[in-house]
């Protein structure tokens, strides 16, 4: 006590040690003590020795126990800080070595990932989240495999089009144009597109069923998608579900692990630069279930409208609003596709077409489109009808023209 309440006298040690009287030692004692006066006061009027002496040591014990707990906080507040010292300083001569080796993200790339992300319509959960993973980059070393999948996640936030989207164009007069264009017959299923894309422009709400187009190879059902795209002015994006057996090829894999990635429809909006393009899930009847999960349940928050405004990706670690996005489905059966996915898509039934459809189309598009590709003008190889209709009914045996744009790509 005496050496660590600077309240004491320096020369009441020695004092203590030459008093011989009991009673001028517990005066002398409760006098030097850090007492408040009611308290001395007290002591003061204890007549006998012994109970002034008992109260003495009681004020005595407490003022060591707090002195005691003092020097420990003293202690502990200046091990942190020698700590932190430590620290800091150990950082900085590893941030120095590693930078003299090229072993460290600078802090020029570091402030480059800062200022692209200064130009981005974020919210604020999303920049809370591209800082945090900023941070932790800066702190990686090079030579770490994090730090490469640190680098690929931050760039990905980046590119990826969270607020930007195309204007759409509603001209229906013009998409029935591009339709026709485009596709020879198949009035019904164009009439019904039009419907479509008219209750999208009286709605502005995308919330309507998911379109399907179910029929044999060959038909027109992923060119349907592309026309959708130019006559909205959107961006078009195909992906091919065929064959697919692996979840994370939709949700993405962790970023736990080494070569992590995001999945393909992330994969894909980033690539098509907008938040908003039509999206053309290619033989969805084609996906299979594998030992790595059963991509139909992913496929469901995709293209469920009361899920996909947060579609979770694995990779992102977040949600990313889907709603935007005109999704159309294509398949060839019906028979393998989940119930729980055909009943969140209209099924739109494309049959094959007649000999008399097949002539007009060989005509207007595969015999022009051949001749193009091949350098060739329109007079220089001529096919009257009576040579299509038999190129269809003795060289191809299908409801679509897939083998008849073969076969006029050959005789070209």
């Amino acid at each position: 006590i005496l050496q660590d309440n600077t309240n004491i006298p320096s020369e009441s040690s020695f004092a203590i040690r030459n008093i011989e009287s009991k009673s001028f030692l517990i005066n002398f004692v409760a006098s030097n003590m850090n007492l408040k006066i009611q308290k001395k006061q007290i002591l003061l009027e204890y007549d006998l020795f012994k109970q002034r002496a008992i109260e003495t040591f009681r004020f005595l014990n407490i003022e060591y126990q707090q002195i005691k707990l003092k020097n420990e906080i003293k202690y502990r507040v200046k091990t942190e800080m020698d700590q932190q010292q430590k620290e800091y300083f150990l950082n900085q001569q590893i941030k120095a070595i590693q930078e003299e080796l090229g072993d460290f993200s600078s802090e020029k790339e570091v402030e480059e990932l800062r200022i692209k992300s200064y130009k981005k319509n974020w919210s604020k959960k999303v920049q809370k989240q591209f800082y945090r993973e900023l941070n932790k980059f800066q702190r990686t070393n090079t030579q770490m495999p994090e730090y490469t999948i640190l680098r690929n996640y931050l760039d990905f936030m980046l590119d990826l089009p969270w607020k930007k989207s195309s204007q759409d164009n509603f001209d229906l007069n013009r998409a029935k144009k591009i339709l026709d264009k485009d596709h020879f017959g198949i009035d019904k299923v164009k009439e019904r597109i039009i419907e479509y894309l008219s209750v999208l422009k009286l709605k502005q709400d995308l919330r309507s069923p998911i379109l399907c187009f179910y029929g044999p190879p060959g038909v027109g059902k992923t060119s349907l998608g592309k026309s959708i795209a130019y006559a909205l002015n959107r961006k078009y994006i195909r992906m091919s579900l065929g064959g697919l057996n692996d979840e994370a090829e939709i949700r993405g894999h962790r970023k736990t692990y080494i070569g992590a990635m995001p999945g393909r429809i992330l994969q894909s909006i980033k690539k098509a630069g907008t938040s908003n393009p039509v999206f053309v899930l290619d033989e969805i009847d084609k996906m299979g279930i594998g030992h790595q999960g059963n991509p139909s349940s992913a496929m469901l928050e995709v293209l469920d409208p009361e899920q996909n405004k947060e579609f979770y990706d694995n990779f992102l670690e977040m949600g990313y609003d889907l709603s935007k996005i005109i999704f159309i489905a294509t398949a060839n059966s019906l028979y393998p596709i989940h119930i729980a996915l055909l009943d969140r898509m209209e099924i739109i039934d494309m049959n094959g077409y007649t000999v008399e459809e097949k002539i007009e189309i060989c005509k207007k598009h595969l015999i022009p489109k051949q001749l193009k590709e091949n350098g060739l003008k329109n007079n220089d190889i001529i096919l009257g009808v009576k040579q299509i209709e038999k190129i269809i009914e003795s060289y191809t045996r299908e409801s679509g023209v897939r083998s008849l744009e073969k076969r006029i790509s050959k005789i070209v």
